[in-house]
Order: structure tokens, then sequence, then C-alpha cells
């Protein structure tokens, strides 16, 4: 089975290593990337902390540099945190009161916080206090500590799990998308520069055009090219050697892996709309990857509960429905946005 939610300690160290360092270096996203520069000269011209922020978007885009880059450019510390690590309102007691005035505190997938948490963090954003409980029962005490005035930022891959009421306390909401090319192509020169190695034009094209508009699969098909040039002790990395290096890796022309290909099969093999749980035992893969990794990527949206394959289907050589199944498919299911042509 394979995962691509956990990158691997090498993996992070070699992306925080070509991080950027401010917004002026920060590639693509240009909008968003104005509005934070903005906002914080804003709050430190007032001495005032940032808005509380969050970002979404999938995987890869650039959601905990961009807090970086908050707390860069507001001169403070950045302290970091994960939905996950976080199962109880005592878990964040003891960060929220050692946070000094306007320091920016980052957690990633909060949309896995706990409800509990959720509303715990409620007083800390907006009242600069927290309640903890001391005597649990009916005699139960609690007191109520201040905290400085912080900013937090949020970085979610699933906007819509947050609750309204948690999400309306976020003064900046930003949504990245993926990157164009271009914007690709810049990052994989930058980091190219960086890592001491030569990259032609053209297969720096070639490879911002297979990485799915991410760009930390931009960069980890960079550090697979450049292991291969090392090895075949090549000082230039040109088109040839990026053909090979990703002809190695089965990434093909529309940058799609061997478990994307698995999975458009699977969906054409079966000739009608497929569910969510049936297509995760197909392709023996987890039904959160497919949803949230493998899904975005080849439809750029979630079908809430179907799926079925077009004829096109992203250029995979695909039968079209015989007319019996489809009319099967048309009478098992209606669901509204996805096409049973």
């Amino acid at each position: 089975m394979v995962f691509h939610d956990t990158p691997e300690p090498s993996e992070a160290e070699f992306d925080r290593s070509l991080r950027p360092g401010s917004f002026a270096e920060f590639v693509g996203q240009d909008q968003i990337r104005d509005n934070l520069r903005i906002a914080i000269a804003a709050a430190r011209g007032r001495s005032e902390p940032l808005d509380h922020s969050l970002l979404c978007g999938p995987p890869g885009l650039g959601k905990t540099t961009l807090a970086h880059l908050i707390a860069h450019g507001m001169g403070v510390e950045l302290i970091i945190t994960s939905g996950p690590a976080l199962a109880a309102p005592r878990d964040l007691a003891g960060t929220l009161t050692r946070l000094k005035r306007n320091q920016v505190l980052f957690v990633d997938e909060i949309h896995r916080l706990p409800m509990a948490l959720e509303e715990y963090l409620y007083s800390a954003m907006e009242d600069h206090a927290i309640d903890v409980v001391l005597d649990s029962g009916p005699g139960g005490r609690t007191v109520r500590l201040g905290v400085q005035p912080f900013t937090l930022v949020g970085a979610t891959t699933r906007e819509g799990l947050l609750s309204a009421a948690f999400r309306s306390r976020f003064g900046i909401v930003e949504r990245l998308e993926p990157y164009p090319p271009a914007d690709l192509e810049q990052i994989l020169q930058r980091a190219a520069g960086r890592l001491h190695v030569q990259v032609a034009g053209d297969a720096a094209s070639l490879l911002a055009l297979r990485s799915r508009g991410t760009p930390r699969m931009a960069l980890r098909i960079l550090r697979r090219v450049r292991d291969l040039a090392q090895v075949e002790q090549r000082p230039v990395i040109d088109r040839s050697i990026a053909v090979e290096a990703l002809d190695r890796l089965r990434i093909d022309a529309l940058g799609l892996e061997e478990i994307d290909r698995k999975l458009l099969r699977a969906i054409a093999d079966r000739n009608e709309p497929v569910g969510l749980k049936t297509l995760a035992a197909m392709v023996d893969e987890a039904e959160d990857t497919i949803a949230e990794v493998l899904e975005p990527h080849l439809l750029r949206y979630r079908p809430a509960r179907a799926h079925a394959a077009r004829p096109h289907a992203h250029g995979a050589r695909l039968r079209p429905p015989r007319p019996a199944a489809r009319q099967r498919a048309r009478r098992r299911t209606a669901v509204p946005g996805v096409s049973q042509s």
C-alpha cells in the first residue's frame, strides 16, 4: 500500500533547506503573497499581532512555507504544532500561556483538531485568555489564565471539516492553487542553484510539466534526477537525463504515477460508477489517500459518492461504457455534478 501523507525525514529536511527566506524569494501565489505582505506591514505599523490566518489548499503548495514567512515578516519566532498532536486542552494550555506578545502559533492539519479544542481556542483567539479546569465533577473549579496577544496560523487541506464558528474567527483566509509550469520552472532553477547543480532550460520545463502543479513534487523529482546525473557523471542535467529519471520513477507525460494509472484502469474496467470503498479495495489503497491525494489531481474536485470514467480520462485509452451498462448506471445512481455519459 502506498501512503503519500507523511514525507520521509530526509525529504522533509531537503524541503526545509530549499525554503525561501522572505516573501521576495517566494515564487507563485502572487495575490496571496501580496495580501499577506500588506497585512503584515499594517500590523507591524500599528504594533499589533497579525489577524489569525487560515491557509487552505492541497498538500505541497507552500502553506507551511507561508507560515514561516509570516513569522519572519512579523519579526517573531514561529511555534509549530499539528492537529493530530493535540488531543485535549491540556496539550495546548502550556503552549498558549508561554507565547510572547505578537508571536505566531502554527497549527498544521488544523482540521484534525478535536471539537473541544476548537472551542477552547475561541477565548484565546478573541479574549486572550483560557480557562483551565482544576477539579472535575459537580464541584469542579476553573481558573482563567491570560494569554499574550498572538497570531494563530492554521493550515488545512480540508477546509470544510472546520466548524463555521471556528472558521469565522480567522481574519485572513487564503486558498492556494496549483502552480503553473512557469512558476515551477523558477522554483526548480532556484533550487538547482542552491544544490550547486546545473539544469538545462528544456529539462526544467519537462520536470515542471510533470510535477502536478506542486512545488513539493517538483523538488522531489529534482532530487532523484540529481542522483541519477551524479551516478552517471553528467555535469549538466539535460533533457535526456531528465527523461531517463522520469521513466525510472514511472511518471508519465501527464504527471501520473503507477498508482494513478491503476486507479484509472480500475474505474474504466468497471464500466459503471463505483463507490469509494469499492475503489479502495480494487486498487489496495486507503480511502483517504484516494479522496485527498490521488483524485484531486485527476479530477480537480472530489465527487460526493460515485466515480465514473469518461472516455478521454486524462488521455488514458479507456473504452466508453457499453449502452447496457450506461443504462444500469443511470438507474442505480444520480449524483449531482457527476456525468453519466
